[in-house]
């Protein structure tokens, strides 16, 4: 997949999840060690670190969220909660989009 449908398709994505009362805090956080969180979002109290997963290919792009690439967003994650200094309530989602559909899988490391 191109950049710019996966730029596009996070854009689809910040829509989606603005609609749906979260704020977006940052996009495309990037941790040298670790990898790139694509949205941090907060909704309630509680921080969202959230990854895209879309693909122009004829599978589920869900299976494009392996083993490694949840471990890099863990770590990510936990790197910006230290370097941030935060004391927060936090959830790792994933945002699955085929075609025209979205849909948000919240806390996918439980």
């Amino acid at each position: 997949m191109s950049k710019s449908i996966g730029n596009i398709n996070e854009d689809r994505t910040v829509k989606y999840i603005e609609d749906l009362g979260f704020r977006v805090v940052e996009r495309n956080y990037f941790a040298r060690k670790f990898g790139e969180i694509d949205i941090i979002a907060i909704k309630n109290g509680i921080w969202h670190f959230i990854e895209v997963k879309s693909a122009e290919a004829d599978f589920d792009p869900i299976y494009n969220l392996t083993p490694t690439k949840l471990r890099r967003i863990i770590n990510s994650t936990n790197y910006y909660i230290r370097s941030k200094n935060l004391d927060i309530a936090f959830s790792i989602d994933v945002i699955v989009i085929r075609g025209d559909d979205i849909e948000i899988l919240e806390n996918i490391t439980i």
